[in-house]
């Protein structure tokens, strides 16, 4: 039909991803539903994943692309972690992230990363958020506040911006990245179906899982 002619590659499986920014903490969060266009079939697919344990990568895309590119960056932070004898830090990691997407530039995975970690400061000694969003061979870009990803991010960036603020802790960034993904999954029907919110904070990671309308296709 016309919407199967319309829909593209990075659309076909669905998913809206936040990445944001708060006052010594980060969060990244994402709904998880697996489809194909508007059919359903899985509520529980893994978007986001652990890089070290203060950093964290987020993909949307096709679904098989991004649990591709998950165990590669698993294999590559590992091979890091035995040559270098230390966990490889988040600004690193998102440069690593950009090669390993432009080593495929000629046939590129069909996936939107967003790294959101910590890391010290060597000269200040304080905690610095890491946050940055890529397109297919790599380009990224660093963010100060927010990013966004997945078809509902039209949605995505218009709640991020009427709701985010600097300085939040924890528990408010943890509302706050929510409720930004809750308004816009309801207005796309390609993602929602439950959602997955990590937060880090320099001490520990935080997972909690929501639910959210189950009426979606």
């Amino acid at each position: 039909g016309i919407l199967s002619r319309k829909m593209s590659i990075d659309t076909y499986n669905g998913s809206s991803m936040i990445g944001m920014i708060g006052k010594d903490c980060i969060a990244i969060a994402s709904d998880t539903r697996l489809g194909v266009q508007l059919k359903t079939i899985d509520t529980n697919f893994k978007k986001v994943f652990k890089a070290t344990d203060h950093c964290l990568i987020g993909m949307t895309g096709l679904a098989t692309d991004v649990q591709t590119l998950a165990s590669v960056f698993r294999y590559k932070t590992h091979l890091y972690k035995l040559r270098e004898g230390e966990e490889i830090r988040a600004s690193t990691f998102s440069n690593l992230v950009a090669t390993t997407l432009y080593e495929k530039r000629l046939g590129p995975y069909f996936a939107d990363p967003i790294v959101a970690g910590l890391e010290k400061d060597h000269k200040t000694g304080k905690i610095v958020p890491v946050l940055a969003t890529y397109d297919l061979i790599g380009c990224y870009q660093k963010c100060s506040n927010f990013a966004v990803g997945g078809t509902s991010q039209n949605m995505l960036y218009g709640a991020c911006e009427s709701y985010w603020k600097e300085n939040m802790e924890p528990d408010e960034l943890f509302e706050v990245i929510s409720q930004c993904l809750f308004s816009s999954m309801d207005r796309d029907c390609l993602s929602g179906w439950g959602a997955e919110v990590y937060i880090l904070t320099p001490e520990k990671l935080i997972v909690k899982r929501l639910k959210s309308r189950m009426d979606q296709f």
